[in-house]
């Protein structure tokens, strides 16, 4: 049952992480987009796409952002409840620093939990949406633009130049080469002045001309001779229509994208990698056996298995021609190479499917480590906050990107020694919190012993060591040598 205390605590906590989240989901976003965006200028997207892929990737870098959320949060609400005397009125009620992360840790329990449910289920949803339609933005062709002084070859068909863009639709100096009949340049359409504008809903471009002159070359199809005419035409104004279907986006078929890991969820990455071992253990079984076909003296059934050596068959032998001896000579030749192109082969595609599993294996695993980091990062955020005493967005801010930068960086290098070596799984996808759990036990420590912050008590602990070390042993003193009076005065 929550009390007056837990609630005063969850308010002073929420507001800050609603705000540390989405900041931090947008400078991931922002940082995660701008690695694409050389690739979706100029191809006229429209804000509809624009906005798709924003919302698509903002659940994918939620996985990292709730991390961060919550240390940046920790810091500030419990800097805040510090700078302003509250935890200190709090531990003078007799209410300890451990009872007022109770309610705290509650919270961050269920956004571990919506971390991991958003990892495991919307973002593989989300991730498939996303790079399907990024992949269909790229392949899309640009949108139509005329560059002074060179030609373009956007249109399907034709070459065009403009000697001097007055604005985006007007031009001088027009020049439209033609190759749409398939028999090379045989158009050629100069004007003064052109001007560009799209009908039919976008789906054609017309090209206005003025005061110019049409060069053609006609052929005749009827003759059995190749014949040609040429013809100039003069105009005042003219109109070419040009069909933009080819600048439209095509939707590509999602399913074509469901067998990388990204878009899977922990059933459907755990059933590939045993399918993985599945196939592997299959591989070996038939590198084996075509190994043991070709090596037919494997297959011998009368052999003593009690000598240490078995003879050899003689390849020189005086009752053998010497085209019997090269025969069997070019078949063993033959039979070593099959069986060396059979293992690298083996090798080879053996290779891709192990890194194929590890892939799969840091992805699947990724899920869990990032939900985790959550309680990691509050662990280390509220008491290092109730020690720093220090709200706003200053110091907070500071340790909040030391400590992130951290769990980046392990996190990165563990992945990377998974897939690029043979570092053990488990160890490598656990680094960045193993690393950094010993902070947030230690800053809870000094916290809750209202202790600084790299602030230790030697003289505690050598008087500690020097009583377990020394309790059994018997010091002996120097005696004092006593002197009887009555003794001295007889």
């Amino acid at each position: 049952m929550f009390k007056k205390i837990d609630i005063l605590i969850i308010r002073a906590y929420i507001g800050p992480f609603i705000l540390s989240f989405a900041v931090v989901t947008f400078i991931l976003l922002l940082h995660f987009m701008l690695g694409y965006i050389s690739e979706l200028i100029g191809k006229d997207l429209g804000l509809w796409v624009y906005g798709r892929l924003i919302m698509y990737f903002s659940f994918n870098v939620m996985q990292m952002a709730f991390p961060l959320a919550i240390l940046i949060s920790s810091l500030i609400a419990y800097g805040n409840l510090g700078e302003h005397f509250e935890l200190t009125a709090l531990k003078a009620s007799g209410i300890s620093l451990i009872r007022t992360l109770r309610p705290i840790f509650l919270f961050v329990l269920f956004i571990t939990g919506l971390a991991f449910f958003i990892s495991n289920t919307v973002v593989p949803y989300a991730n498939l949406k996303a790079y399907s339609l990024l992949w269909d933005a790229k392949t899309k062709k640009p949108s139509v633009s005329f560059t002074e002084g060179a030609f373009y070859y956007g249109l399907d068909g034709y070459a065009i130049k403009v000697g001097k863009k007055i604005n985006d639709i007007d031009f001088e100096n027009v020049i439209i080469n033609n190759f749409s009949q398939g028999r090379g340049n045989t158009e050629v359409v100069l004007a003064k002045k052109g001007r560009i504008q799209t009908v039919h809903n976008k789906t054609y471009l017309r090209f206005d001309l003025y005061n110019g002159n049409s060069y053609s070359e006609i052929f005749d199809t009827e003759s059995s001779v190749a014949k040609k005419e040429f013809v100039r035409t003069n105009f005042d104004s003219s109109s070419i229509m040009f069909s933009l279907e080819s600048f439209k986006m095509n939707k590509t078929d999602e399913s074509l994208f469901k067998s990388n890991e990204v878009m899977m969820n922990v059933k459907q990455l755990s059933n590939a990698s045993d399918s993985i071992d599945r196939e592997l253990a299959k591989r070996m079984v038939e590198m084996e056996r075509n190994i043991t076909n070709i090596l037919a003296y494997q297959n011998k059934k009368h052999v003593d298995t009690n000598k240490r050596k078995i003879e050899a068959f003689p390849l020189k032998d005086a009752n053998q021609s010497p085209q019997m001896q090269s025969t069997i000579y070019s078949t063993a030749l033959n039979n070593a190479r099959n069986v060396k192109n059979i293992l690298q082969s083996n090798i080879d595609a053996m290779a891709y499917q192990y890194q194929s599993q590890k892939d799969i294996d840091v992805e699947m695993w990724m899920k869990f480590t990032n939900a985790a980091a959550c309680i990691i990062m509050f662990l280390i955020g509220a008491p290092l906050g109730s020690i720093i005493k220090k709200g706003g967005l200053g110091m907070p801010l500071l340790v909040s990107v030391i400590f992130f930068v951290i769990f980046y960086i392990f996190s990165l290098l563990g992945k990377q020694l998974v897939k690029q070596s043979d570092f053990n799984l488990y160890i490598g996808m656990w680094m960045a919190d193993i690393v950094l759990f010993p902070f947030g036990i230690i800053f809870l420590i000094q916290a809750k012993n209202d202790s600084r912050l790299f602030e230790f008590d030697f003289s505690s602990w050598k008087s500690r060591i020097m009583n377990r070390f020394g309790k059994n042993k018997t010091v002996l003193e120097p005696s004092t040598p006593t002197i009887d009076l009555n003794e001295r005065d007889q």
